[in-house]
């Protein structure tokens, strides 16, 4: 989700100074956008030896990252997003030693619950369920009374059925993640630059970016991994993106001493996911929420309501006061667009993760760094390339919250 975020930089490195005049100053890799995946780009590129350049327009997690729930998971219907939440979460689960950074970095294996309330949802959660299990993820099928053992509170008589998975969990404050990206890439020669990428133009065999402020920077190569602002930056080189903004809404409780809700509980049926947070918030959502926050708060909070008396009315009792609006960066197949682009070297993509990117960032950030560098084509950016919106190979992810 996107929201405006307040919270301080990192502190910068030494960055790229462009100046007006002459040429440009150069550099061999630029990534625009200080996201969790931009960042993860950032220091896979700088872990293989490369200095990247970080163009960001307000600060870490100024967008897309700054505003969401910190979820990391294994459940998706398709095999490429099951095997890259495999490799993200091995990332995750020893991230404090891979990023050697000092920032609180707290992992909860609370498990999820994709709950069905009827046998087409049911039938669904199996298949989705097989295919995890062959990629190696420990996820399985539960009847009612199961489920409601795994989640104390939850209410089992409209339920045939749920898809469980032990492992997958939430980090306690996502934002100190996407800063410790931001504190290792440094580390190890990244650099951050606060500058708004106006314009992107091919210079010779490489790219000049003009940046806001009248000044330009050459690059060898461009990382766009910009959300919802990535169709724009690209839009005027002949590249069309289909990804929309898709606005998601999430209402907060205070924090409550008593722990009432460990995992995550989702009803694709109801639109409806809730979790308690360390901190001891509740989160809630109305899944099927659009349109403006302010007109539409009443009905969705109704909304809530109603799911919770019929699925989880251990929270009956929890006031959700707090509305937070964010947003998404959404394709026609809930799949990232990731990779290289035909005709233009040296500009890759990773945006349109559809609201998993906190999820997937570790692995595809390795992916889109080797590809950067010259190695070889990987399955992930093949298969997750733009191309596939013009060929028609499309495998629409089902399992998005």
């Amino acid at each position: 989700m996107a929201a405006r975020n307040t919270s301080p930089p990192v502190r910068e490195r030494a960055p790229v100074t462009a100046t007006k005049g002459g040429g440009p100053p150069a550099t061999d890799v630029v990534v625009i956008g200080a996201g969790v995946t931009g960042l993860s780009v950032a220091f896979h590129l700088a872990e293989a030896g490369a200095a990247p350049l970080v163009l960001e327009r307000v600060g870490i997690a100024a967008e897309a990252s700054g505003v969401q729930p910190g979820g990391v998971r294994q459940q998706w219907s398709a095999r490429l997003s099951c095997e890259l939440a495999r490799e993200a979460l091995a990332f995750y689960r020893d991230l404090a030693a891979r990023l050697d950074v000092g920032l609180p970095l707290r992992f909860d294996e609370c498990g999820y619950l994709f709950v069905a309330h009827g046998e087409e949802r049911l039938r669904q959660l199996e298949r989705s369920v097989a295919l995890q299990n062959e990629v190696g993820v420990p996820s399985r099928l539960v009847g009612p009374e199961e489920a409601a053992e795994l989640v104390p509170g939850l209410d089992p008589s409209g339920v045939v059925g749920a898809s469980w998975c032990a492992e997958d969990g939430y980090f306690d404050r996502p934002q100190s993640v996407v800063e410790a990206f931001a504190q290792a890439a440094q580390a190890r020669g990244a650099r951050l630059q606060i500058a708004e990428v106006a314009a992107l133009a091919r210079d010779g065999e490489g790219w000049r970016l003009a940046l806001a402020d009248g000044t330009s920077i050459r690059a060898e190569a461009v990382v766009v991994a910009a959300g919802y602002d990535a169709p724009a930056l690209v839009e005027p080189l002949g590249v069309e993106l289909p990804i929309r903004r898709d606005a998601r809404h999430l209402f907060y409780s205070e924090p409550v001493a008593q722990r009432i809700l460990e995992p995550l509980v989702v009803s694709a049926e109801r639109h409806f996911a809730a979790k308690q947070l360390a901190d001891g918030r509740v989160l809630a959502s109305d899944l099927s929420a659009v349109g403006d926050a302010e007109e539409g708060r009443a009905r969705w909070r109704a909304h809530v309501r109603k799911v919770v008396d019929e699925l989880v009315p251990i929270l009956g009792y929890v006031s959700l006061p707090l509305l937070v609006t964010g947003f998404y960066d959404v394709t026609p197949d809930n799949h990232p667009i990731l990779g290289p682009v035909d005709g233009l070297p040296g500009l890759h993509l990773a945006a349109g993760f559809s609201g998993h990117g906190f999820m997937l960032a570790p692995a595809v950030g390795r992916r889109v760094a080797a590809a950067v560098l010259g190695g070889s084509p990987d399955r992930a950016l093949t298969e997750l390339s733009l191309d596939r919106f013009a060929s028609g190979s499309l495998h629409r992810e089902l399992e998005t919250v």
